[in-house]
């Protein structure tokens, strides 16, 4: 599948990336807009005839037939016989959405009006707690239930002002003391997220934090609302049936922010912030349906991601966003990527013949530059670098510091494209050093450049940008499965441990653990002399 493009990648692979920009208009010609979001891949390795080569990947595996086959229901997830349809929820404008000849909208839209409703009573102080208005909200899930709504709420601060958002995920002790320490159990919702309310973290949190609240709130399930569709279990636990929220099985955990497990972060932003953000993943989907391959902007960042790690062999990539607000997209890029395309087998269930999806890793500029920059422009590995950036930041007193911010950023990207050679280095040591001495420190403060890098730019980041950006990587991850071959909408990679983990439960409370391995069975005798 990918020989040619191996094959033009190695009689290329001596050229510098900065000698593209000899050609006119090098950064217009590769690069794609949408309205105003601009996404620039100018400074990779990517001349016409990859680019051509690259798209010719879209045509062979039906991209176009695939992509209309996931908006309208078809079951895409073959291992579990699901239809993919985490757009349906922001398809605010749109018409019916079938699965097997039925129309889900209106239960999208039926539970959407729900949640505003509750949102709006929870904000407006109409629904309160035992002692009064609530001030803080405490979502308790895990992976997709954690982490889209803690980074969209992180992510859209400047438009919180609803009750304070706390989010517990881990089933470690610490994260659930951590969050309710400070809360008043009088004045706190806490929200449950987990389709089945049998998620084991999810669950043993829940029940942590009810008899943290029922120490002085009388009826602690009335300050509870519940993220599931199993209502026998929600009704167990205590929940009102008006609290509770489904979503149906075609709704992933990692693409559910945009139902009812964002619940917490309308609750955060308001109901009509939260709809401006759907608004912003709709605009992406219609992008993503009607722009041709070259101008369609998840379609080229798949391609490049492709070229990089298919192509070139770089087995990760960073992404970088320079907006401290997004401080947690790296770990949501991490599970929404590697979830969901770090599998080893196609979709008819043989050996994949290449590699799969790239190990995602990343935090914000700029205090990576004082951490992890280091490998990237001297390392031996060359790992792909993904920037993100706004125009303006919200503190128009502080611009100036913005300003600084933005000029790291595009001079990062430069250097990683530029870097700097042994005859500059040794200018920059003349006068102090001289001999041997100076060509080893002149070696110490070589770059070899020639790094690729994308820059994501926008005006703002607003609920409507975020939307954007957001379903811009679902639908990367949906490009990059579908020409892979493979099924990025199952995770049986969870399974093992989980089940294990069940199975080791016992014998970590004090059973016999002598049908383990030497390891596993030291390590818990270990732990047990230590205080387990």
């Amino acid at each position: 599948m990918f020989d040619d493009l191996k094959r033009h990648a190695a009689k290329v692979a001596d050229r510098r990336i900065e000698s593209l920009f000899e050609a006119s208009d090098r950064a217009g010609k590769f690069s794609v807009r949408l309205g105003d979001m601009l996404f620039d891949y100018a400074k990779t390795n990517i001349d016409v005839e990859a680019r051509g080569l690259l798209i010719d990947l879209l045509d062979q595996a039906d991209m176009a037939v695939k992509r209309d086959e996931m908006f309208n229901g078809q079951a895409l997830n073959a291992t579990e016989g699901r239809a993919v349809l985490h757009t349906a929820l922001r398809n605010l404008d749109g018409g019916p959405v079938l699965v097997e000849g039925y129309d889900v909208m209106p239960g999208v839209l039926e539970t959407l009006d729900r949640m505003e409703t509750f949102a709006r009573a929870v904000r407006a102080g109409h629904f309160t707690g035992q002692g009064g208005p609530i001030t803080d909200v405490i979502n308790i899930g895990i992976g997709g239930s954690d982490l889209g709504p803690a980074m969209a709420v992180q992510a859209l601060a400047p438009y919180h002002d609803g009750p304070r958002c706390h989010f517990v995920s881990n089933v470690d002790p610490a994260d659930i003391a951590d969050a309710l320490r400070g809360c008043d159990p009088e004045t706190t919702l806490v929200i449950v997220a987990s389709k089945t309310f049998t998620t084991i973290e999810t669950m043993t949190n829940a029940r942590t934090a009810k008899a943290w609240m029922s120490e002085t709130v009388a009826d602690p399930a009335a300050q509870f609302a519940a993220l599931s569709t199993a209502g026998d279990k929600t009704r167990d636990f205590g929940i009102d049936p008006s609290r509770v929220f489904g979503f149906a099985d075609w709704v992933g955990g990692r693409y559910s922010v945009w139902g009812p497990i964002g619940l917490s972060l309308m609750i955060a932003i308001g109901p009509e912030a939260f709809r401006a953000f759907l608004r912003g993943g709709q605009a992406m989907d219609r992008h993503f349906l009607s722009a041709d391959w070259p101008e369609n902007m998840p379609a080229m960042l798949a391609l490049v991601g492709l070229w990089h790690n298919q192509v070139l062999g770089h087995a990760t990539r960073a992404v970088l966003p320079y907006d401290n607000r997004l401080a947690r997209l790296p770990a949501y890029l991490q599970q929404l990527e590697m979830e969901s395309n770090g599998k080893g087998v196609s979709m008819d269930g043989s050996d994949l013949p290449f590699d799969s999806g790239p190990v995602v890793w990343g935090a914000p500029g700029t205090n990576g530059q004082h951490a992890f920059y280091q490998l990237i422009h001297q390392g031996t590995r060359v790992v792909p670098c993904e920037f993100l950036v706004a125009a303006q930041g919200h503190e128009d007193e502080l611009h100036h510091q913005h300003q600084l911010l933005v000029a790291n950023c595009l001079a990062q990207s430069e250097a990683l494209m530029r870097g700097r050679d042994l005859d500059e280095a040794r200018g920059k040591v003349a006068g102090k050093f001289d001999g041997a001495e100076l060509e080893k420190q002149a070696r110490h403060r070589v770059f070899p450049g020639n790094r690729p890098s994308t820059t994501l730019a926008y005006p703002q980041l607003t609920p409507e940008m975020l939307g954007r950006i957001i379903a811009l990587y679902e639908h990367r991850v949906f490009v990059e499965g579908v020409v892979l071959g493979i099924n990025s909408y199952d995770q049986w990679g969870v399974e093992l441990g989980k089940e294990l983990a069940t199975a080791l439960q016992p014998v970590v409370e004090g059973g016999d653990a002598s049908a383990k391995d030497g390891s596993t069975a030291g390590l818990v005798g270990f732990l047990k002399r230590n205080g387990l």
